[in-house]
Parts: C-alpha cells; structure tokens; sequence
C-alpha cells in the first residue's frame, strides 16, 4: 500500500500521531502543514499520493485548502481527520471531492479509508 502522504493539522501533537499511525501502515509522510495556505503551497510541490486534512485552522480552513488543492489537481486524493462530529461534516467533505472523513484517533477506520485508495 506504499504511500506518499502530506499530513495538514495545526497542531504538532496530531501531526506527530497521525505520522505514527500513518507509518504503521507503509506510508512515507513527505511533508507536514500547520494551515491550508501551507498545505497548498506544498501540494504543489510535493504531489503527494494522499493528503490527510484538519478541517478547522486558523487562516485558511480544510475545506477551502482541499478545494484549491483539487482546483491544482483534479486527482489529488484527500482524506479529512477530524475531532469533531463526522456525520456534520460528511456532507461537505463529497461536496469538496474528498475521499471521506474519519476521527483522528481511528487508526483501523484511517487505515481502511487509505486502503480503499485506487
């Protein structure tokens, strides 16, 4: 399941366990972003397989990232984790093309939605 991964949260602490879950699984985690404007810029750069998406940060949020980031590329997979209530957020995630949504600290349901990838 070798991916390459860009993990987008504003909070070191998640990144950290969201690398941790992530390499448990084979994935090499390329680059890191604390907000959306840095998430975009290193899309771009990076052309990761997969983007793991906060939905709230300061600046530009996930939702308006992932937008830009499928405007870049239309085949840019992004899989939103969240703390929050997923069933809310279920909706707007298909509406930005996202692969789906899961809690952050569900690293069998993080796996499955990777897995389902391609």
């Amino acid at each position: 399941m070798h991916k390459q991964v860009l993990i987008v949260d504003d909070s070191s602490m998640m990144r950290k366990l969201i690398t941790r879950t992530l390499t448990s699984i084979d994935c090499d985690i390329v680059g890191e972003a604390s907000n959306g404007a840095e998430a975009l810029e290193l899309y771009k750069e990076l052309k990761p397989d997969l983007v793991t998406m906060d939905i709230t940060m300061r600046g530009m949020d996930g939702f308006t990232a992932a937008q830009g980031i499928i405007e870049f590329d239309n085949q840019a997979k992004i899989l939103f984790l969240s703390n929050l209530d997923d069933d809310k957020y279920r909706e707007m995630v298909a509406e930005v093309g996202g692969i789906g949504i899961a809690k952050k600290h569900h690293a069998d349901e993080i796996e499955t939605l990777i897995k389902a990838i391609d």
